[in-house]
């Protein structure tokens, strides 16, 4: 029975021990600048990109953690303040039990195209460690998949980089 405890811990101690990179996604943040701002497509279409955010990420092997809404709505004070407040993001994180939380908008200047804006937030020491921006021409469902797997690259790339967006046609 020695023997057998003994092997196993032996086989514990050489296998890759990495523990899992934990992420705190934030609701994006919809800053339309057109004549016709905040319609309900496009209301949608932001409250849509944290959930398939989320899911390349758990995809590359990304733990996410989940913020109450209302924690983050309390935490805001207003429109773009966690966007620009990263010690205030970092509070979140910790309290939520995440190692980074990423803060994002969708800023359309546009009705031709938009931009996925990012900040990723190092929890322990409050840092912003990345700055991402994604552009995404319209308003088609898969062009604004395709911008999310381009924010994933980027936020990846900054941490552990082992995601594979989908092949062209495919998703997670």
């Amino acid at each position: 029975m020695k023997t057998a405890y003994f092997l196993l811990l032996m086989a514990l101690s050489i296998a890759p021990s990495q523990a899992e990179t934990r992420i705190a996604v934030l609701d994006f943040e919809l800053n339309d600048l057109t004549m016709k701002p905040r319609i309900p497509e496009e209301m949608a279409r932001t409250a849509g990109i944290k959930p398939l955010l989320e899911r390349e990420l758990q995809s590359a092997g990304y733990h996410i953690i989940p913020v109450a809404a209302e924690k983050q709505q309390r935490a805001a004070s207003g429109f773009g303040y966690l966007f620009d407040h990263d010690e205030v993001v970092a509070e979140l994180g910790k309290s939520a039990g995440a190692d980074y939380v990423l803060v994002g908008r969708l800023h359309k200047p546009s009705f031709l195209f938009a931009y996925l804006m990012g900040h990723l937030v190092r929890v322990k020491d409050g840092r912003l460690v990345g700055n991402y921006i994604s552009e995404s021409k319209g308003g088609d469902k898969k062009l604004t998949r395709k911008a999310v797997e381009s924010l994933t690259v980027k936020i990846d790339a900054d941490l552990d980089k082992r995601y594979a967006p989908p092949p062209p046609g495919q998703s997670h």
